[in-house]
């Protein structure tokens, strides 16, 4: 019995899967709970950004100065930012759309669980719009695009235009 002890962990020591390099290698990234590349070390909101939100599904796209707002229910909504302001591990966009309205979207860099999926977002997400407060998570549109055409699209992309999430 004394024996089996130590062989028992040798044996379950080598069920792990290793590197070349002899270091417990990476998950798959098709692995349940496969988190989205991490936020950079310095905050750099300079590409296309994606946010999504869960109950009422929602989405908003950045691009630039340019901010699209998508929701079940509700017409698509353009608006355009004088630009961003940038503090660290923030970005804050004041913007407006063609009626008057205004928004103000809120990205924090930062893990983030949209509290549907596995999935966890390199930076937190609020929108405040017509008079309510809406919270989800974000990334770059070049990491984000792939792993939500399929669900998010599904959800929401018939409330108007298709949905265009890079990728």
């Amino acid at each position: 019995m004394r024996l089996f002890a130590p062989l028992a962990l040798l044996l379950l020591a080598a069920c792990q899967p290793q590197a070349p390099g002899g270091e417990a290698a990476p998950p798959p990234a098709d692995a349940p709970g496969a988190a989205l590349p991490a936020a950079p070390a310095a905050t750099d909101f300079g590409e296309d950004i994606v946010a999504i939100g869960p109950e009422p599904f929602w989405s908003l796209t950045l691009r630039g100065t340019d901010l699209d707002l998508i929701r079940p229910d509700h017409p698509n909504v353009k608006l355009t930012a004088p630009g961003a302001e940038i503090s660290p591990g923030q970005g804050v966009w004041k913007a407006t759309a063609a009626d008057g309205s205004a928004m103000t979207v809120t990205l924090r860099v930062g893990d983030c669980s949209d509290g549907m999926s596995d999935r966890t977002y390199p930076m937190s997400a609020e929108i405040e719009f017509a008079g309510r407060t809406l919270h989800g998570c974000a990334a770059k549109a070049s990491d984000i695009g792939k792993a939500l055409k399929g669900a998010l699209g599904a959800a929401i992309g018939g409330a108007g235009a298709p949905l265009d999430l890079g990728g």
